[in-house]
């Protein structure tokens, strides 16, 4: 049966040893006893603890120098202080040198429990960001961001990898707030043009006239007011890149000229006649359904081969919860730095809350949550009061 944690007891009192021991292996933890500070540090470097209970006033190697002792072996374990009352300010001092929190003799089982509970709880909380932190390290700089250790997004990551050398054409699909940005991105830095430049084209309510004359320049006098030919930004992406964010919502006559720069390589820039040619990639995104603006007649059959030659799904949120607590602590450390408030945590409450809730936003939303609650936060840890009302009780037309 697995144990709660382990417990590292010293203190030169048999009767306090025997008492802290009773009291914590009935809780559930694993308990290790040592009767001066010598022996307690043996211990701890022979051994891993969730926590350490130190008596202040010991003879030879008093608490405080264990303490400091315990910290060098282990800086991130909670040590917890002993001290009568009478000698308080001893335990004020070692709370600035680092220990977790402090109890005064004679204390209240109860008391003793749920300063533990709490160390412990400590404990596995940093432990969990560390490896977190550590994942999220190496996996943003292989795929721009994104993050997610699920099999869902390990899918994703797979076709990243074995799609982004290619010149093939791809095309980015899923629910709005999911991250197409990023994994276009992924693709660009995991191919041979990373290098070269990622432009994106924000393909919706731009007119026709002006949404070519972004894309593929003008010549003077192609409209009223071009005074200057102007390159496009299919120029700037020249050997590099070129994402389209909903390319759904890209007219008609404007799709035509698109597909001429997939198909031959080539465009001719707005009032012009010149044919210029161009090598670029083409990576697009959609939150709608292709297939049927097709069959709608309101978007171009062969533009939508063309593009679906390399289909990569990102799931919805609700479908990948697992990733949960990574996106959350990446949105704490990344927010908790831009409002200088490092070493935001979630409680477990907390958590529990974001992963029963369904998401119908994404990771937009979740992000948008997490950037809430550390601005109002008052203390490093995130519980269930930061969390908004619509997260903590969800409409019951929430998506499931």
């Amino acid at each position: 049966m697995a144990t709660k944690g382990s417990i590292l007891v010293i203190d030169d009192e048999e009767i306090m040893r025997e008492i802290l021991e009773a009291l914590l292996t009935r809780e559930g933890y694993d308990v290790r006893l040592a009767g001066n500070g010598a022996d307690g540090l043996d211990l701890a470097r022979a051994h891993s603890f969730d926590a350490a209970i130190v008596d202040v006033m010991m003879p030879g190697i008093d608490g405080i120098a264990t303490l400091d002792e315990l910290k060098k072996l282990d800086e991130e374990m909670p040590v917890l202080m002993i001290t009568a009352f009478a000698s308080v300010e001893n335990a004020i001092d070692a709370m600035k040198r680092g220990a977790f929190d402090y109890i005064t003799k004679p204390f209240k089982n109860d008391e003793v429990l749920i300063v533990v509970r709490n160390a412990v709880e400590r404990r596995r909380l940093v432990a969990e960001n560390t490896a977190l932190r550590q994942n999220l390290q190496a996996q943003s700089q292989k795929f721009a961001g994104i993050i997610g250790r699920s099999p869902r997004m390990k899918q994703v990551f797979d076709l990243i990898i074995q799609a982004a050398p290619s010149r093939s054409t791809i095309l980015i699909t899923g629910e709005s707030g999911t991250g197409k940005e990023l994994v276009a991105r992924a693709i660009h830095t995991n191919s041979s043009r990373a290098d070269r430049a990622f432009v994106t084209v924000n393909s919706g309510n731009l007119p026709p006239d002006l949404l070519e004359s972004t894309l593929f320049g003008h010549v003077k006098g192609a409209f009223t007011g071009a005074v200057y030919p102007k390159k496009g930004l299919c120029d700037m992406a020249d050997k590099g890149t070129i994402f389209f964010d909903e390319i759904g919502n890209i007219p008609l006559e404007t799709q035509a000229k698109l597909l001429r720069v997939m198909q031959e390589r080539e465009f001719m820039r707005l009032g012009g006649m010149d044919t210029i040619k161009v090598d670029v990639r083409i990576v697009a995104a959609t939150n709608c359904d292709l297939r049927q603006m097709v069959e709608d007649g309101r978007f171009r059959e062969d533009l939508y081969y063309r593009l679906h030659v390399i289909n990569v799904y990102l799931p919805p949120l609700r479908e990948r919860k697992e990733d949960i607590p990574l996106l959350a602590h990446h949105f704490l450390e990344k927010y908790g730095r831009e409002n200088d408030k490092p070493g935001q945590e979630l409680t477990p409450e907390a958590l529990d809350l974001l992963m029963d809730y369904g998401w119908p936003g994404n990771v937009r939303e979740l992000e948008n949550v997490m950037e809430r609650a550390v601005v109002l936060s008052t203390g490093n840890r995130i519980g269930t009061e930061l969390i908004p009302d619509n997260v903590r009780t969800p409409p019951a037309f929430a998506i499931p």
